[in-house]
């Protein structure tokens, strides 16, 4: 029998014309086809004398042909490519957090697409600095002297570290010493900075006396950072950066601000408890850091501010080489903080604080569009006698969204979402066949419902969305 299926093998060339012909290869060489065609063959020919293969229907030659031309897709489809963000979390780490303003990818697209002036001066026809152009709107923004743009504020954390602490102390509360995604922990990026920490107060509980009683000769900087992905509440006390300026003003020690998250506007008003940045600038700390594509909501990049004497020093460091950004950062930073000129505009241009701002009421008006839609495919599905291949409980639910990417941990954005179950298909087998595809549409369960919630969807991508999930339905 093994030899009978092995002879039904279809040959790579009748495989190779067939495929050569579907316009949907046309980009494809003949050498990759024909790497891909053998593989399959010699799958099948591997399981045939395995003997996990006796049903000559597996060895059928459209079945090959479709399973080539699947793995073709397949090889075809980038590993980095779109989703659809149905969760309702804003800053989806997995997902890749913020989401751009429209001008910041087309900044993105030209800076990539053309020769820029990203270290040239084109007024003095000589060498210019990738700094210059974001610096001075940076600091027009927040107010302050200088600023620096690094890879993410895990570096940023580095460079500051590095050259304020290296080969000296620096005083962290206990109940500041967060842990970042990817089990990355400040203690130990402070390790790799040369700088040594000096542990004071309690998980919950840190006085500015504990500051100041571990304050030595070798200390070089006060560190507070905020603690953007868990919020400690009860028994509990910290000290203000205004009290840490004072005290490092009395001893000469510069005030370090890890802020994380990076909040630009106060959105106190809608829900969102994070301090600013313009704040903790107005507030006295000398160096503040923050995250590019967390509440900013642009790429992903560390941004350092404050006084001119430490920025100055980090851009001279080596480290300031290493942890560089590249041109199409740089563009997507600048058109990104041209917004904040006006806190209206910022809210309705950055996709981030549109979502975050959106209410109650206009969620609710999408999903019920998305219901109304969903209702409309399911009815239509050419058999007017059955309906749906599987009958179909459609409901609008409240939801509480999350801003998510390690921000505002305790702040919940009341909205609301699609959810739809069935008797005939498990919520886990919608959500996954909703994530496969060349455009998955990440979903969520909830009490045995899938849920598509609107706030992180464009209008376009909620009717995406719910179409692809009415064709799931529909096949049953």
């Amino acid at each position: 029998m093994n030899r009978e299926l092995l002879r039904q093998l279809p040959k790579v060339d009748e495989l190779l014309s067939d495929l050569s012909q579907q316009t949907r290869f046309s980009d494809m060489t003949r050498e990759q086809m024909v790497d891909i065609i053998r593989a399959v063959i010699e799958e099948k020919r591997q399981e045939i004398l395995k003997g996990s293969l006796d049903d000559d229907s597996c060895v059928k030659y459209d079945t090959i042909l479709n399973q080539a031309a699947d793995r073709i897709i397949f090889f075809k489809r980038r590993s980095l490519r779109k989703v659809i963000n149905a969760t309702g979390v804003v800053l989806h780490t997995n997902l890749g957090r913020a989401r751009l303003s429209q001008a910041a990818i087309d900044a993105v697209a030209e800076a990539a697409a053309n020769y820029s002036t990203l270290e040239y001066d084109p007024e003095a026809g000589h060498r210019g600095s990738r700094h210059d152009h974001v610096e001075k709107l940076i600091c027009r923004i927040t107010g302050a002297e200088a600023a620096m743009v690094v890879n993410n504020n895990a570096a940023a954390t580095m460079i500051t570290l590095t050259v304020t602490g290296c080969g000296h102390e620096i005083i962290l509360s206990r109940g500041e010493m967060v842990e970042i995604g990817g089990s990355f922990r400040v203690p130990e990026i402070m390790e790799q900075s040369g700088a040594r920490l000096v542990e004071i107060g309690t998980t919950n509980k840190t006085k500015l006396s504990d500051y100041e009683n571990h304050i030595t000769h070798d200390t070089s900087a006060l560190l507070k950072v905020h603690t953007s992905n868990y919020k400690v509440i009860g028994f509990t006390e910290s000290v203000s950066v205004r009290e840490l300026k004072a005290l490092g003003e009395k001893y000469d020690l510069p005030v370090i601000y890890d802020m994380g998250s990076g909040l630009m506007t106060d959105l106190s008003s809608y829900g969102v408890d994070e301090p600013t940045v313009k704040a903790a600038l107005a507030d006295g700390a000398d160096i503040v850091l923050f995250s590019g594509d967390k509440l900013l909501g642009g790429p992903q990049g560390g941004v350092i501010i404050g006084k001119k004497v430490w920025i100055d020093r980090m851009k001279k460091h080596p480290l300031a080489r290493v942890l560089r950004v590249d041109k199409m950062t740089l563009a997507a930073m600048e058109a990104t903080f041209r917004s904040y000129y006006n806190d209206d505009k910022a809210l309705s241009e950055i996709p981030v604080l549109r979502m975050i701002t959106a209410s109650s009421d206009q969620m609710k008006e999408a999903a019920v569009r998305m219901a109304a839609l969903l209702e409309s495919l399911l009815k239509d599905t050419g058999r007017p006698d059955q309906g749906p291949a599987c009958p179909v409980h459609i409901s609008i639910e409240e939801a509480e969204d999350k801003v998510g990417g390690g921000s505002a941990p305790a702040s919940v954005l009341a909205g609301y979402a699609l959810a739809v179950e069935t008797d005939r298909m498990r919520p886990d087998g919608i959500e996954a066949a909703l994530r496969s595809g060349d455009v998955p549409v990440i979903s969520r369960i909830n009490h045995d419902k899938v849920m598509l919630d609107p706030r992180t969807m464009t209008e376009e991508e909620q009717d995406y969305a719910v179409r692809k999930l009415a064709e799931i339905l529909n096949r049953g």
